[in-house]
């Protein structure tokens, strides 16, 4: 009896922590700085294109940026894929109004993180 008390618990613990894990619409979150040159999960536009329509090269200004979920997408694999705008309301680079990230990969990566 004890064993199955303890069982059902544990499955209830793991339901409530995946449960928390799915975005909704208006969550805030932080563009972290990404581990290496470039973002990996987020869909920034790639540093060549920043030069051609004028803009610096790097990614430092959405460094500690606060963004908002737009949309949330559910893939048939599972993935769950986030639309994102800044929470001001400005363009990311002058250029892009949203853009998109794999939520999961994008949270494990730190790339983006929850702000409390």
């Amino acid at each position: 009896m004890k064993k199955i008390f303890l069982t059902l618990l544990f499955f209830g613990f793991c339901f409530m922590l995946s449960a928390q894990t799915t975005p909704k619409v208006g969550d805030e979150l932080v563009v972290k700085e990404p581990t290496a040159q470039n973002y990996r999960y987020i869909k920034f536009p790639k540093l060549n294109i920043l030069v051609k329509r004028g803009k610096i090269a790097n990614y430092k200004s959405v460094y500690n940026a606060t963004v908002v979920v737009d949309d949330v997408m559910t893939k048939a694999d599972g993935s769950t894929y986030v639309t994102l705008k800044k929470k001001d309301g400005s363009k990311f680079f002058g250029l892009k109004s949203t853009v998109k990230a794999n939520y999961n990969k994008a949270i494990e990566s730190k790339e983006l993180s929850l702000t409390k």
